[in-house]
């Protein structure tokens, strides 16, 4: 079986987008189940902005982060050492299959915008909850791109959305995990579960600007453009063509987006 293929890949305007990420504005369901003196696995860290965020409200307890991207986990340990302020926190290089923690190693685990690019969801969600303290907990929030919803309309910006989907697909990934996180969790084992969703709003002219400049970027850049070029799902020119709509878009006085997640807490 070949290895899970990161849909989005670590281009600039990939990591660009997860810089922006906070626990406020991530990972609010989960707020409220932390506390000083815990210790904190967080799964698929990306740059670490919200691994920090998680730092400081669990201190003096414990932040590990992990993410299987050597390059990313080299940039949040720069903005670690950077910003730490006394926290304990650590960044590893791990695969989220097979996590070199023993059982019941910590009291939350948290996975942001990870399950949906994996193979396996529930091999994952098995995982972790194995490395939770009994009472602990699993939390797990991703998108569900067909929930996506936006103003203008534009069709060429309809198509961007299928051949989203359509190459997530192809890496036999869930564009649509946000749904599908309580079935997930269930057959993962998990009885006792808070589902809920929340959405990211982009709608004045500053976030709306930062929001399709690097979707812009991403369709020539990163790797879901050149991905729909290689398995033959779009054209190099659409591609481009999505670009250039989503650059129309952001301009847009009457710009409009939101992006729909959903949210599970799992008590393991």
């Amino acid at each position: 079986m070949r290895p899970d293929v990161y849909t989005h890949g670590h281009h600039e305007s990939v990591l660009r987008s997860h810089t922006w990420r906070t626990a406020e504005n991530s990972a609010g369901y989960l707020l409220g189940r932390l506390r000083p003196g815990i210790d904190l696995l967080d799964v698929g860290c990306g740059p670490g902005t919200i691994s920090l965020d998680f730092a400081r409200r669990v201190a003096p307890g414990r932040v590990v982060a992990i993410d299987r991207s050597p390059d990313v986990v080299a940039q949040a340990r720069r903005l670690a050492a950077s910003q730490r302020g006394g926290v304990a926190i650590s960044f590893e290089v791990a695969d989220v299959y097979a996590l070199d923690f023993p059982d019941a190693s910590f009291d939350v685990v948290h996975a942001h915008q990870v399950l949906q690019h994996l193979t396996d969801p529930i091999a994952a969600l098995r995982e972790m909850r194995r490395v939770t303290r009994p009472g602990g907990t699993v939390a797990v929030r991703d998108s569900d791109y067909s929930c996506f919803s936006w103003a203008p309309l534009d069709p060429l910006l309809s198509r961007w959305l299928d051949v989203y989907r359509a190459v997530a697909r192809r890496n036999r990934a869930e564009p649509d995990a946000g749904r599908f996180l309580k079935a997930w969790a269930r057959k993962a084992g998990f009885e006792s579960l808070a589902v809920s969703s929340s959405t990211w709003t982009y709608a004045d002219a500053e976030s709306c600007a930062w929001w399709g400049g690097l979707w812009a970027d991403r369709c020539l850049h990163s790797a879901f453009g050149e991905q729909a070029v290689e398995y033959g799902i779009a054209t190099r020119e659409e591609v481009a063509a999505f670009a250039l709509a989503w650059r129309r878009w952001s301009e847009d006085p009457d710009a409009f987006f939101v992006a729909l997640h959903g949210e599970v807490l799992a008590i393991a």
